[in-house]
């Protein structure tokens, strides 16, 4: 249950922008009371007013936002350990998906679980996300690739903000892949299961935005551009997985419709990363596929840093090219194949995850944003990234609870 909450005696990562690039407060308090913060800064200055919060002292602790995973495929039925094996037996990701294998194989799997099922192995992977801090997820369909199963898929991922202490956000991803029964008619699976589907989650509030995946093997940028029309036409936000394994322009297709974020993006040219900077989106990076995929062609960071594009960073937890269900692992990878510092891996995981998913109640430490924040057993925010395999969060509180 929630209740007015005084934390005290902690040292704050606000993760404000400003001077320190943590929005660090030394011996900071946080005020809490009906789910929001109505106060936080130095313990020195804290007004009159919170005599009957229930008072934590946090001991010195790190105290940080919630983390936010704002990229994962988390519902999905059965694994692809095999195609992991054929991958590192010379198969390429490319190879795998083109003799049926990939996304379809997971389709196949997905289609026959009942939700009953595909909830409970998700909610496993969702509980290592909630154990290391994360108070935000986005879920996204795309491995049913029919009405009936991309709706199975959505239900599921609402029911996992009922049956866990975590807020989620959906995305329509049913532009993932052309499923078998319509192999070489990509526009009429389009017309007869991505358009109308799109419409039936939208009138069952299931989507909360609308994703594609605009590359060779599965989308072209007109074929997208249909969907996106479609999704505006509904009010719906859009983002798009492009420029991961080649350059087709998606990056710049998703500005045009005022995306919230283009994620992968590997093979993002200048142009991409201009028109992402004029729409004000933000770039969410995958090391988790990079470096399942043993990828060498890295996303351009230092281009994206001179445009001022802001970076997020998340898990991409999905059966086959990322099974990854550590938001702090991905935050060490980013940094350590990316060449991300400390500093940009929290606030990818925080502030700038949060404005991915279109939150502005999320992410930063201040008054009138939710209560969701993370205590750590550590000296400073660095060493979140710095560890490999290794949780230090003391507390996670969601909603103004613990």
């Amino acid at each position: 249950m929630m209740s007015n909450m005084l934390l005290i005696n902690g040292r704050l990562a606000t993760m404000e922008t400003g001077s320190d690039p943590y929005g660090l407060i030394e011996d900071g308090a946080v005020a809490l009371r009906d789910g929001r913060i109505v106060w936080c800064g130095a313990r020195q200055d804290l007004p009159s007013g919170f005599d009957g919060f229930e008072r934590h002292d946090l001991e010195g602790r790190l105290a940080t936002p919630a983390l936010v995973d704002c990229h994962t495929h988390i519902v999905f039925g059965g694994n692809r350990a095999r195609e992991f094996e054929q991958r590192l037996n010379g198969a390429s990701y490319e190879e795998i998906a083109r003799a049926g294998g990939g996304i379809v194989s997971t389709v196949a799997a997905t289609r026959a679980a009942d939700e009953a099922t595909l909830l409970a192995d998700a909610l496993t992977r969702v509980d290592a996300l909630i154990a290391e801090g994360v108070a935000t997820i986005e879920i996204k369909s795309g491995y049913g690739l029919d009405i009936e199963n991309e709706l199975k898929m959505l239900r599921v991922a609402r029911h996992i903000g009922k049956e866990r202490p975590i807020r989620v956000k959906t995305s329509y991803l049913a532009a993932h892949a052309v499923p078998p029964e319509y192999e070489g008619r990509d526009d009429t699976y389009l017309e007869e299961v991505v358009l109308p589907g799109l419409e039936a989650a939208h009138s069952e509030r299931l989507v909360d935005a609308v994703d594609g995946f605009c590359e060779g093997i599965a989308f072209s940028p007109e074929q997208i551009e249909k969907v996106f029309r479609k999704a505006t036409g509904l009010g719906l936000p859009v983002k798009l997985h492009a420029e991961q394994l080649s350059n087709l322009g998606g990056a710049a297709l998703a500005a045009r419709y005022d995306g919230l974020s283009a994620d992968h993006l590997e093979y993002l040219d200048v142009e991409g990363v201009a028109a992402m900077e004029r729409a004000g989106m933000v770039a969410v990076l995958l090391p988790g596929a990079f470096y399942t995929l043993r990828e060498s062609q890295m996303p351009p960071v230092e281009l994206l840093r001179a445009h001022g594009v802001p970076l997020a960073v998340a898990t991409d937890c999905n059966p086959g090219s990322s099974p990854l269900a550590s938001v702090l692992l991905a935050m060490n990878m980013a940094a350590t194949l990316f060449r991300m510092t400390p500093e940009e891996t929290l606030a990818g995981t925080t502030r700038n995850a949060a404005r991915a998913l279109g939150l502005d109640d999320a992410g930063v430490i201040r008054a009138g944003m939710r209560a969701d924040l993370a205590v750590w057993d550590v000296a400073h925010p660095a060493e979140l990234t710095y560890r490999i395999g290794f949780n230090a969060l003391h507390k996670r509180i969601f909603a103004g609870a613990f």
